[in-house]
């Protein structure tokens, strides 16, 4: 797996290098523009801030600390993760790599389960975080920092239950009562381990998740982690295989996307001395299609392992028992699955945006080569005439002029209407007429604690909100369709290089809309009645479909706003362009009327003006298709050649 990341990281920094010269080349071009600035930023953004995440998922005592000690921490020669008998993962903890805090466990206060507001609300509200420094010199002293992780306090039932974390109607709910009367609660409701470990700082982010109970209560889980996880690793131990709750939550937060892998654990426990080495093989597979079958997967999809046999295996450097825990067969389809397919997402992002960028230069250049082009032939027919027909061509270029001026001024009528557009684009999409949104959802949630007047607040919710995008989107449309009229226009009577305008829609938008309520029918949608208990979850939940909303919604605003700004301006660069050329033509063709010595030179610098345009091409397309070729390439083949 290490070695996956490094081919990965390797290929990013190439395309980073090959997007580097192509930026420079257009700039000594002078081809640099707002267009293009913002989609170099945008290639940039998504090669640096690329990050893969893998969740690891299951019922506490499956091993699943321990899994995650075996494939990343065994290099620290012991567990860094605590790992024992019992529950040791009480809240969700991401371990990630941000070079901007010091190395430590960002812990975040039980107590916020008790406001409106969702974990990702907290992520940049720094003083609400309890900080620990991380002493990464120390095996000892990191995985005492990591057992605060796991403290738990007694608390009141009361306050349990406004935390969402007791629920009378559970069974199970009384046995949870101590002979004080106070239930046990984790201290803590999110955890982030900021840890400079080599796969986490090449973009890795590992996702320790509580037991499946906590899937149903945590928000943050459902919502947001586990759904937006490159990869997920669903862990089962070999001896107990699927249980009920196991297959409730495949079937409802994990089964349905790529990279979802199951890990029967503990085989360990199924060797035995009194067998053949068949016999146990035998009994492994049997487990493996009885598991695959009841979680309608392939048997390529279900890993018997031994996680702490492998952990062993590597900190003993014993290849054998290594080798015997099966752990490198998951590693090895781990990093198959999890790279390549986060790489193939990230290069089809990338080739849009060069698509794109690279088609607006080329349009550019050879709009000068056309101008260049039209001068020559206009200076070399001056040759051997006399002062009527060069005064004739300077009227004839002034009347061109003029016609374009003339479109110039259609095009301010035009500018008004877009800026009317862009600003009606807001009026739905705007922040604040969300937040009013949520606003009057959470008092309609409030004021009915029946379950029919709940549901039909989170309702309206979602339907208003798809509401205000799809007229967004009515407005965007409105705002294409009116720029292709105009692009249009200048290039069938002046002649500019334009292809159609950028396109935009906030169709991807509706998509997470519809994903995020589609979770929320999951949870909510089957049960005719809700229970005292679900109506506390449901609140928090909606908390935490407010946060995904916000979310979507502020990408949405930045992604109008930046399309906005730049949807124009091939219009505006090449109209430039043609406004500076024919200036050009009037002046040569009037120094020419003053003399006429000067014909033969300006030709002369126009053709030099023309090879080097020609030869900016040629240097564009040579490193187009280098940027192209990086993208393109296998990790294979960046293997050989290191």
């Amino acid at each position: 797996m290490v070695q996956k990341f490094q081919e990965y990281s390797g290929w990013r920094n190439n395309v980073m290098a090959a997007l580097e010269r192509y930026r420079a080349c257009v700039s000594a071009a002078d081809l640099a523009d707002p267009v293009s600035d913002q989609h170099f930023s945008r290639l940039k953004a998504r090669l640096t801030d690329d990050k893969l995440s893998i969740a690891f998922v299951a019922e506490f005592s499956r091993g699943k600390s321990e899994l995650i000690n075996a494939i990343f921490f065994a290099d620290y020669g012991q567990r860094i993760l605590p790992s024992s008998a019992g529950r040791t993962t009480m809240c969700p903890t991401e371990l990630l790599y941000d070079e901007t805090f010091p190395p430590s466990i960002r812990l975040l206060p039980i107590e916020t389960r008790a406001e409106a507001a969702s974990t990702s609300d907290y992520k940049d509200i720094n003083h609400v975080w309890t900080v620990l420094p991380l002493d990464i010199n120390s095996g000892e002293g990191m995985l005492d920092a990591f057992k605060q992780v796991s403290l738990t306090k007694r608390v009141p039932v009361e306050e349990a239950k406004r935390y969402g974390l007791y629920h009378e109607d559970d069974p199970d709910a009384s046995l949870a009562v101590g002979d004080d009367g106070l239930v046990e609660i984790s201290q803590w409701r999110h955890a982030i381990v900021n840890f400079p470990h080599p796969l986490l700082k090449q973009g890795l982010v590992i996702i320790d998740t509580p037991g499946l109970n906590a899937i149903g209560t945590e928000p943050e889980l459902t919502l947001n982690l586990i759904p937006n996880a490159h990869a997920v690793l669903f862990i089962l131990a070999a001896d107990t295989g699927v249980t009920r709750s196991d297959i409730d939550v495949w079937r409802d937060h994990i089964g349905g996307g790529p990279a979802r892998l199951v890990v029967l654990n503990k085989i360990d426990s199924m060797w035995d001395e009194l067998r053949t080495a068949e016999e146990v093989e035998e009994q492994i597979e049997r487990q493996v299609g009885t598991v695959a079958h009841t979680l309608n997967l392939s048997t390529h999809q279900v890993f018997p392992i031994s996680a702490q046999k492998g952990l062993v295996g590597k900190v003993n450097r014993d290849a054998a028992l290594l080798e015997k825990s099966r752990l490198p067969a998951l590693e090895s389809a781990l990093s198959e699955e999890l790279i390549p397919s986060k790489r193939e997402i990230v290069r089809g992002q990338l080739e849009t945006e060069v698509n794109e960028l690279t088609a607006a230069k080329l349009a550019l250049l050879a709009s000068r080569s056309r101008n260049v082009v039209e001068q020559l032939v206009e200076l070399k027919s001056l040759r051997g005439k006399n002062q009527t027909i060069i005064e004739h061509m300077m009227k004839r270029v002034d009347l061109e002029k003029k016609e374009f001026d003339s479109s110039l001024l259609k095009l301010q009528g035009t500018r008004a209407v877009f800026t009317r557009l862009s600003t009606e684009v807001f009026t739905s999409l705007g922040m604040d007429i969300l937040k009013a949104e949520i606003h009057n959802t959470r008092e309609a949630m409030e004021k009915s604690k029946f379950s029919s007047g709940m549901r039909s607040a989170v309702k309206d919710f979602f339907a208003h909100v798809r509401n205000n995008l799809t007229l967004s989107g009515q407005k965007t449309d409105e705002i294409t369709e009116m720029m292709t009229v105009m692009y249009r226009k200048f290039s069938t009577e002046h002649g500019l290089a334009l292809s159609a305008p950028m396109p935009f829609s906030l169709e991807k938008y509706l998509k997470e809309i519809e994903l995020i309520e589609s979770v929320y029918h999951k949870q909510f949608g089957a049960a005719a009645m809700l229970t005292m208990p679900q109506v506390s979850l449901m609140t928090k939940f909606f908390d935490s479909i407010a946060s995904r909303v916000k979310q979507s919604f502020l990408q949405a605003n930045r992604d109008v706003e930046a399309w906005l700004k730049v949807v124009m301006a091939p219009l505006e660069a090449q109209i430039w362009e043609h406004r500076s050329q024919l200036k050009k033509r009037r002046q040569s063709i009037e120094r020419i009327h003053v003399a006429t010595d000067s014909l033969e030179e300006k030709v002369q610098a126009l053709e030099e003006m023309q090879a080097e345009i020609e030869g900016q091409k040629r240097e564009l397309h040579g490193l187009e298709a280098d940027l192209k070729g990086a993208i393109a390439a296998e990790l294979s083949a960046l293997k050989a050649a290191a």
